[in-house]
């Protein structure tokens, strides 16, 4: 099993109030092909952060990250946005739907800024809802969806694209403990179902049980 994802001496630091404050000191990462991870750490601690450096989300960050084998830390700005196109899909703790499009619009849009013809897109966005238990929620407008079908949704959107590399920030974070099992359940089996590797950043030690490995941000260092 080849590596899918590697980082390598990552750092990233900010200045506040004239303060220079260290995030990421040196973080060295290696995620396989189909391997899954939980990422944990107390808040404050840099997850969220080391999701932005692996997401290509902004720039500033120094180190080496390599990506299905392309150096995402000496590409260009347009280069690590068409990686960040075609190699990842994100879930965060809020869904971040568009509340004028439909459950299948959303998942399909992903699809289209992609480059995917729209009946393509549509008919992905569509299997990925019905395996995702949403079949008779096609038409429904995140208002008309509960917590749980909505951060359905945003799985399926992040899936859209069938990313080789899938990046979660606290998926399950603002749902009940049942209808979160329940998710992350879904969420784990389509992941594996596509091949794909994830990182999911997570407080619960449970969930995180479930994973492949289990890594742990502290201070800004892995242990």
């Amino acid at each position: 099993m080849s590596n899918l994802l590697q980082l390598s001496g990552v750092t990233r630091s900010f200045e506040q109030g004239g303060v220079r404050v260290d995030v990421l000191k040196g973080v060295d990462l290696t995620i396989a092909e189909g391997e899954i991870v939980a990422l944990l750490g107390p808040s404050g601690s840099g997850k969220s952060t080391l999701l932005q450096a692996v997401g290509l989300l902004e720039g500033g960050f120094g180190g080496q990250i390599t990506l299905a084998g392309r150096d995402a830390s000496a590409a260009s700005s347009d280069e690590r946005t068409n990686m960040r196109r075609d190699l990842i899909g994100f879930v965060y703790q809020f869904h971040h739907l568009l509340p004028d499009f439909t459950a299948v619009e959303n998942v399909t849009l992903a699809g289209l800024v992609a480059g995917r013809a729209r009946a393509e897109a549509e008919e992905r966005g569509q299997a990925l809802l019905k395996a995702l238990g949403l079949g008779a929620r096609l038409g429904h407008k995140p208002s008309q969806l509960s917590g749980g079908e909505q951060q359905r949704v945003a799985v399926a959107r992040a899936l859209a694209n069938a990313p080789c590399l899938v990046l979660a920030d606290e998926p399950t974070g603002n749902l009940d403990e049942a209808t979160a099992d329940l998710v992350f359940d879904e969420f784990l089996r389509l992941v594996k179902d596509q091949g794909a590797s994830a990182l999911i950043a997570t407080h619960n030690e449970r969930l995180a049980a479930r994973m492949d490995r289990v890594v742990r941000l502290k201070e800004g260092r892995l242990l």
